[in-house]
């Protein structure tokens, strides 16, 4: 009696103790514009995280609590293991307490390797080829001999093998791999047209190449064929030898000595091909890519038909299927597929591929297959292949952290995605989501509002709470939480029709249907319903169509709106014209740079083992440039001042008076026109959000010469309340003569429309149709579509 008397006080002391951490406490956070931020944040618990686009969300959610949790375990792994990982430095905060582990499930693009694949970057094909490793008939190898990243190896000679008596015996060795040898797994190959690389009526030292990047002065590429002693690099291309010619094109690497300097030699069509066909198409840069475009042509590898595998790996079959056959099907096809295989050798395999595949058709994925490139996804696609592998996870008090989960999502399949995060918070884990849709919002459990604007205008807490909370504040949020666009009373009638004809891209079905010009068209449809597949693939190729995808921007630390957009060259004329120096002195990467930090700013210190640290640069106090630079001025500023302006300034700035630069002005309309007047123009492209980067993008391809601009949803990242700026920037766009169209989930775009193109019914082979064309009043009015249903029930019809 007396030890149950004992025990009891204790037992609820430690339930006391134990449960008084259901909070994650974040105080004086500082990280990019967020002003001294503190913030309690529930366990176990789904918090959405809202504001204008620029307030400060990621900075808190990924750049802070996911970024500290990140160091902290990287912390307990052994100082070598550290070696190998990236070096996280502590976040600007001055307390955070409460952390459990953060997995960060953000919208950064799948692997830019052309082997890569849906199936290759989840578990299911390492799964799938130890099945067919073991059940498929005829028998050729384990699991890596069905590998389209396996090569087969052959080898031969003479090895010593160390007994009692030494012993040289002869062996062989050879290893039966699954990559085709014709495409070397990649499923493509390539055929160089020649005329796109060089003019043959020119020499070598005339300045024959016309590949980006290789100069006539450039020692490491045109320097090599004009000193190498093959060629003559003054005679015209067009009047090589057969052997010269030979040597030019297609010669084997071989070492040869220029200006003193051992270097190898190599013929063009396989120096292209290393320099240049290695790399995915979707990462290379702009220009790059247009001169891929141009000079090589892609076919599907005829040895192998595409499917990236050997012959010996497509004819193993289990119930006459190959694995090059249940990679090409549907997910929710082969799904069906291996829940027919009853095996009881490979019973607990059979489960875990069954599971995996269950995930894919549970998260909206079911259309994709398995051997989709993982370069071709789209960021909300990538986003949910990543979420596959934590569907099914034992983990639990774990904190989930996802960034605009229902990006690329139809109002249709929001409402799945909205079950997965709940069931996510129902295993016992604390759900953080960045998210700008109110019917995600609607079903948080706490609110975390921040701005009142973007920028140095935002990073502040405006409202935490509940929802109902939210609605009656008297944030930008809450004022705009329930805005519902309204049907056009008029809508514009096409001054023309661009025609697309027997459209058959992945999974349309022959599809004919007349886009008019002159008007704002919206192509909507459930995810995977074949919007990109008809407008991509049918229109971004054509002359007068500017495309503006959800590609990436990649930039260093030291890329900023001002290099992206090049407002920084007729800034930096103006500069030199108005002081009569050279305009190379106005560029934080070239002659005007600081000494000390080379034109970054700041001194990166490396501390081996531990997390490297920043410093401002003492000599130019982070200004970037030298102090002789900053004495000259333009309008009464220096180049350090001009950069540190945010766009609505800088118009105003170089809009009228001393400073008038009409070159700059025009660029940084458009940079307003997008919402994006609260951005800096020295700001680093590293520390912008997805969102910004897009409309960035859009600024940058307003100023290039097109009647056709098509949009890949421009609403990602986008506030309810910008959703309204955006609507008037296309009405400009449609007003000034071009014609838009516009692939969009959002209700407001669609309910704007002058016209709509919905394609469905469904996704995969259930989609790939027009199910309806017409306006928007009369896709509510007929309500025969998905699209239609939602629509009439945002509008309130």
């Amino acid at each position: 009696m007396s030890k149950a008397r004992r025990s009891a006080p204790q037992a609820s002391a430690a339930e006391r103790g134990a449960d008084s951490h259901d909070l994650i406490r974040v105080h004086g956070a500082r990280v990019n514009n967020l002003k001294d931020l503190s913030v309690e944040i529930p366990k176990r618990r789904l918090t959405v995280f809202t504001g204008v686009s620029g307030s400060g969300k990621s900075s808190l959610v990924f750049d802070t609590i996911a970024a500290e949790s990140q160091r902290l375990i990287n912390e307990t792994y052994s100082a070598f293991v550290q070696g190998f990982m990236p070096t996280l430095a502590r976040p600007e905060v001055d307390v955070l307490e409460g952390l459990t582990t953060a997995i960060a499930v953000d919208q950064q693009r799948m692997g830019g390797d052309p082997r890569s694949t849906v199936g290759t970057a989840t578990d299911a094909n390492a799964m799938l080829r130890i099945l067919f490793s073991r059940l498929g008939e005829p028998h050729i190898g384990p699991p890596g001999a069905y590998a389209f990243n396996v090569p087969s190896v052959k080898a031969s000679g003479a090895i010593t093998v160390e007994r009692g008596d030494r012993k040289t015996v002869k062996a062989t060795f050879s290893r039966t791999g699954g990559m085709c040898p014709g495409c070397e797994g990649r499923g493509t190959v390539s055929d160089i047209d020649l005329t796109q690389l060089y003019d043959d009526s020119k020499s070598i030292a005339e300045g024959a190449f016309t590949i980006p990047g290789w100069k006539s002065e450039s020692f490491w590429t045109v320097g090599i064929y004009a000193e190498s002693g093959f060629l003559d690099p003054n005679k015209p291309i067009r009047e090589f030898t057969e052997q010269e010619m030979q040597d030019f094109l297609y010669r084997e690497p071989t070492k040869v000595k220029v200006n003193g300097v051992n270097l190898t030699y190599e013929g063009l069509v396989p120096k292209i091909q290393k320099s240049f066909l290695s790399k995915d198409r979707e990462v290379m840069q702009p220009h790059i890519r247009a001169f891929v475009d141009r000079a090589v042509t892609f076919t599907a590898c005829p040895e192998c038909g595409g499917t990236r595998l050997s012959e010996g790996a497509r004819s193993s079959r289990i119930r006459k299927i190959s694995i090059a056959d249940a990679c090409a099907m549907e997910i929710r096809d082969l799904a069906e597929w291996v829940r027919g295989l009853d095996e009881p050798s490979v019973a607990p395999l059979l489960t875990a591929l069954q599971q995996t595949l269950d995930s894919f058709v549970e998260i909206g994925l079911g259309y994709l297959s398995l051997d989709r490139s993982a370069a071709t996804l789209s960021g909300g696609e990538a986003q949910r292949v990543k979420m596959i592998r934590h569907l099914g996870s034992s983990l639990t008090d774990v904190t989930y952290v996802f960034d605009e989960p229902t990006v690329g999502l139809h109002p249709h399949d929001i409402q799945r995605m909205n079950g997965l995060l709940l069931r996510l918070r129902d295993k016992g884990n604390t759900v953080l989501v960045v998210e700008h849709k109110p019917e995600t919002i609607a079903v948080a459990d706490h609110v975390v509002d921040l701005g009142p604007g973007a920028g140095t205008g935002g990073g502040t807490v405006c409202f935490e709470g509940t929802v109902e909370g939210l609605r009656a504040s008297d944030t930008v949020t809450g004022r705009h939480f329930d805005d519902r666009a309204t049907l056009k009373g008029t809508v514009r009638e096409p001054s023309g029709r661009l025609e697309i004809r027997g459209a058959a891209t992945n999974n349309l079905q022959d599809v004919d249907v007349d886009v008019p010009l002159g008007a704002l068209v919206v192509v909507t449809g459930v995810a995977g319903s074949g919007k990109s597949s008809l407008i991509h693939g049918s229109l971004a190729a054509r002359e007068e169509v500017v495309v503006v995808d959800q590609s990436p921007i990649r930039g260093s630390r030291r890329s900023n709106p001002a290099t992206y957009t090049g407002l920084l060259e007729p800034i930096r004329k103006a500069f030199a014209k108005a002081n009569g120096v050279k305009p190379a002195l106005f560029s934080a990467n070239s002659e005007g740079a600081c000494p000390t930090c080379n034109g970054a700013g700041v001194i990166y210190t490396d501390l081996g083992m531990m997390a490297g640290v920043a410093t401002p640069c003492e000599d130019c106090e982070g200004k970037r440039f030298q102090p002789s630079v900053l004495e000259y001025r333009l309008g009464g500023r220096d180049i350090s001042e001009v950069l540190a302006m945010p766009v609505a300034e800088a118009e105003e700035f170089f809009g009228t008076g001393e400073a008038r630069t009409p070159a700059a002005h025009r660029i940084l309309e458009r940079l307003a026109d997008v919402g994006l007047g609260y951005l800096t123009l020295g700001q680093p492209l590293t520390t912008l959000s997805g969102g910004e980067r897009q409309r960035l993008k859009l600024a940058t391809h307003m100023g290039e010469k097109g009647s056709v601009y098509v949009l890949d949803e421009p609403t990602t990242g986008l506030h309810l309340a910008d959703v309204e700026q955006l609507l008037g920037l296309l009405d400009r766009l449609v007003d000034g003569g071009k014609s838009v169209i516009v692939i969009e989930h959002h209700q407001a775009v669609m309910a704007h429309a002058d016209w709509i193109i919905d394609l469905g019914p469904g996704a995969g082979h259930d989609g790939g149709r027009i199910v309806f064309e017409g306006t928007p009043a009369d896709i509510v009015a007929a309500r025969s579509t998905l699209t239609g249903e939602h629509l009439a029930a945002y509008v309130g019809a």
